[in-house]
């Protein structure tokens, strides 16, 4: 009896050992595109994380095929990257408070190291608080009902100062959301949204008006409203002006505005609870970077730092026809901003690294 208790405690300390190897990321709407960008990161060695670990999470109401993800998966042997699906009951009145999914979500994050949202099509409003603007396009409700909720348990917000966050009990806990996932992140704490930036920020009316405004004031491809196509980039290359590069890039500061790529037409009007703004345009009015007051390694970005066509020389698009093909990797070396980019994966591969369970 002796000998099997002690082979009991040696095999559970061996497996708490190799929980604490792993580095396990949670990646939330694994669409295969946002999974080919992802391992392609990987692949190129821009996101190098040991042990690396990664679960898909999405909801069963999602009007995504994951059909497409498993096939993706497999068909490209990628053993480190798993898939889960959630079919707890959420609905928009409960976004915001202990739900069906609240269980699930801890056990998440109880078992992960950081979690990392992606970019996608426009919030419902009403999840907000607020009317839609007839520029606004809701596609996929169930997917922004969950993933709100999601970050909502993680971060807390101010429409519930009596809810306990999850990274309470793990400050250093990493957590990421890319244009669509910042913009969540932000209503999720409370915050509310500019519903289409050319007419509400800049007064502009058409999409010819946009074109011919100032380049950092672009921030997707409306050339691409004119048009079909499809050798033009669907956002748009502009600089942004970075106050604090510690959240985003660590210890590198390139002493310039870095050149960035974006595809949006909404932005952050009211920040959420506890986040503050690191980065914005060079006119100040768009909120280009958020972090958390609180939890040093949470990080909300509007442009896009993740697109295969920013590192790949061999993928080619122009903005107009006035333009020769060239690729976002080249359009960033003659900026000298791929370093930033660069950089900014580093910071995050070193954050993942860092935390402990």
């Amino acid at each position: 009896m002796k000998k099997i208790i002690l082979s009991i405690c040696f095999l559970f300390c061996i497996q708490l050992l190799l929980k604490a190897q792993e580095n396990k990321l949670i990646l939330v709407h694994p669409t295969e595109y946002n999974l080919k960008l992802f391992s392609y990161l990987v692949d190129q060695k821009v996101i190098e994380i040991d042990n690396l670990q990664v679960t898909g999470v999405y909801y069963s109401k999602e009007t995504y095929n994951y059909q497409k993800s498993v096939n993706y998966i497999i068909n490209n042997d990628l053993a480190y990257i798993q898939l889960q699906e959630i079919n707890d009951v959420i609905t928009p009145e409960n976004l915001y408070q202990q739900n069906n999914c609240s269980p699930v979500f801890k056990e998440i994050f109880e078992n992960s190291k950081g979690i990392l949202f992606f970019g996608g099509p426009d919030l419902p409003p009403s999840i907000y608080g607020e009317p839609m603007n007839l520029l606004t396009e809701v596609t996929d409700p169930y997917r922004h009902y969950f993933e709100a909720s999601f970050l909502f348990h993680l971060l807390g917000g101010s429409q519930n100062n009596e809810f306990v966050p999850l990274l309470d009990s793990n400050p250093d806990y990493v957590v990421y959301g890319i244009c669509l996932g910042m913009q969540t992140m932000n209503i999720a704490a409370g915050g509310t949204m500019i519903q289409d930036i050319p007419t509400e920020i800049y007064g502009l009316k058409t999409a010819e008006e946009v074109l011919q405004a100032d380049n950092n004031m672009q921030h997707k491809n409306y050339n691409n409203n004119l048009t079909i196509d499809t050798t033009f980039f669907a956002g748009n290359f502009h600089e942004i002006s970075i106050s604090d590069f510690g959240p985003i890039t660590g210890s590198y500061n390139s002493g310039q505005n870095p050149l960035v790529y974006s595809n949006h037409h909404q932005a952050i009007e009211k920040l959420g609870k506890n986040l503050t703004v690191i980065a914005t345009s060079v006119d100040g009015k768009i909120i280009e970077a958020i972090t958390h007051t609180k939890y040093k390694n949470v990080l909300g970005i509007q442009f896009h730092p993740e697109g295969t066509y920013l590192y790949n020389s061999e993928i080619k698009y122009r903005k107009s026809n006035q333009d020769t093909l060239s690729s976002g990797k080249e359009i960033l070396q003659t900026h000298r901003s791929l370093e930033f980019h660069i950089e900014l994966w580093k910071t995050f591969n070193k954050k993942l690294n860092d935390v402990k369970y």
